[in-house]
Parts: C-alpha cells; structure tokens; sequence
C-alpha cells in the first residue's frame, strides 16, 4: 500500500520532499547536511565593507599629519624645520619606541625634550648651531653620534660629557667645528693637527671605532694611549683685564729689559704660545725692529 511505497522510498536513500512552509535551507540542516554561510548570500559590497571593518579591540594607526615628520619603524626624522628646540610632542609620540633620531639642519641652540628617547642608539644632529654649552641626557645605548657643521670649539669639554653620558658610543663624527682641526674650518690647519686632535679624541673615548669619516687603526688607539694625553691644544687666553690693545702696548716675547734698541744686554724671555707643529718658526713673533 502508500506506506509501504513510502518505506522503500525512504530505504533507497532518496530524500524527502520540503515540507510545507519551510524554506530548503532549514530542512537540509535538519538531516545533518552543511549549512551555506550568510555571507554567501551578501551582496558584494556588503560582504567586503564587512570584511574591511576593524573589531573595536583593534587599535587604529593615526598617520603623521605633522609637516617635516618622518616615521618608519623605530626612525624619527624631522629635517629642516628651523625649529630651535625639541618639540614636546615628538618625544611624547615616539620617544618611547624610537632608536634612530635625525634632527638635522634646523637651528638647535638647546637638546631640551631629548631624555624623552630614552631607548636611542643613533642621534644625528647635523647642521645645527650647538655649542660647547651642549648637554645630552643619560644615553646608554647610544652607539651613533654626529654633531658636524655645528659651533662647538672646547674639545676637551664635550669629551668629557660624552665619556659620561655616552658609555656605548662607538661613531663620533665632528667636523665642521672648530673642535675638529682640519680644512673644513681652518685652511691652516693640515694632517699633523688634525693627527693630533685624533689622538686625543681617542685617549678620551678609548672605545670609538670610527671617528668622523675615518676608521680606528690599531695604530692610532696605541699611539693615543702613549701620547693622546699630551695632545691636547691649548689656546692663549686673554686677560680679563685688558681692553684692545693699543698700538703703543703691543704683545712682544721679549722681556722688558731687551725692548731698548740701545741695549745689547742677553736676557731669557718665556712666550706664552707653544708651538706643536713640525716645521721651524724661530723668528715668528720678532720683528726685525726687536732683533
């Protein structure tokens, strides 16, 4: 009969047909089949602006809008800007993760703002107009440093401050400043002072590998630990209390009893220049008139 007809339709694996008022995909789910994804039914535009859209837990990235800023990575750049302090908002932005930091050629008299950065390992300030009034913060992985083209001329100064606040430096690069004796600031000066200069730097900060655009020789470190610490360039100062000199006080070598063209008489005068130089200057602060 019907049942029976019913029966072998059913053990021949045939399915039955929907029921009434139910839609096939429920009746499918309802024998264990797979049930089609709703985004398979979305239309295209709605199935990719639901993919594109971030959950909430995500954090959006703001980009730079500052002009002049360049973020890439752990490098900060803020070139040319003519800014003449470090602004606040950079190191409060990117102080925390930044390792490489480029202020070059803006007009930096003060590094005020720069303990923000504290994680640095390359500081290039180039081309800006510190002098020897610089003071760094506590930089202990700092192993990059260029200051060229600034307006430092006490060497000896900011050795000392690098050796304290700089224990990994490793690059130091000065020229440009008067510091740095050699053709870029002084045509006078030739390779025997900028040798010397060399020597010193090195018998201050024993661990630089590589000073301005020359490499450390092992011969250069030895040098500078036998005679780097009689390398130092000392400039005559003034005294306080004299004004410009007037034509007739002029500054001679020569004692006082030898200035008298009628006197004859031997005397031992002390310069208080010194010469370091190779080439011979007897005659280089006597006029032919005191002779």
């Amino acid at each position: 009969g019907p049942r029976a007809a019913a029966g072998a339709q059913l053990s021949r694996g045939s399915r039955p047909g929907p029921r009434l008022g139910l839609p096939p995909g429920q009746l499918t789910a309802q024998y264990g089949t797979k049930r089609p994804a709703r985004t398979a039914c979305l239309p295209a535009a709605a199935a990719s602006a639901l993919l594109l859209r971030a959950p909430p837990s995500v954090p959006r990235v703001r980009p730079v809008a500052m002009a002049g800023l360049v973020v890439s990575g752990t490098q900060v750049s803020y070139i040319g800007q003519d800014c003449r302090e470090i602004p606040e908002h950079l190191g409060r932005d990117y102080g925390h993760f930044a390792k490489r930091l480029d202020l070059s050629f803006n007009l930096l008299r003060s590094l005020e703002g720069l303990s923000a950065f504290g994680s640095l390992e390359e500081l290039i300030l180039d081309n800006n107009l510190l002098g020897n009034d610089l003071v760094l913060p506590g930089l202990p992985s700092l192993h990059t440093l260029t200051l060229n083209k600034n307006q430092i001329t006490d060497l000896e100064c900011l050795l000392d401050h690098l050796a304290e606040v700089t224990p990994a430096l490793e690059y130091l690069s000065l020229l440009g400043n008067v510091a740095c004796p050699n053709e870029l600031v002084n045509l006078e000066k030739d390779e025997e002072d900028y040798k010397r200069y060399r020597y010193f730097v090195l018998h201050k900060l024993p661990n630089l590998k590589f000073l301005d655009a020359r490499k450390v020789t092992k011969q250069e470190r030895e040098e500078a630990l036998v005679r780097g610490a009689f390398m130092k360039v000392v400039k005559p100062k003034a005294s306080s209390d004299c004004g410009a000199p007037s034509p007739k006080s002029q500054y001679t070598p020569l004692p006082s009893a030898s200035r008298e063209l009628t006197s004859h008489r031997g005397v031992l005068g002390k310069c208080r220049y010194v010469y370091y130089g190779k080439n011979s200057e007897g005659n280089r602060f006597i006029r032919d008139d005191q002779l």
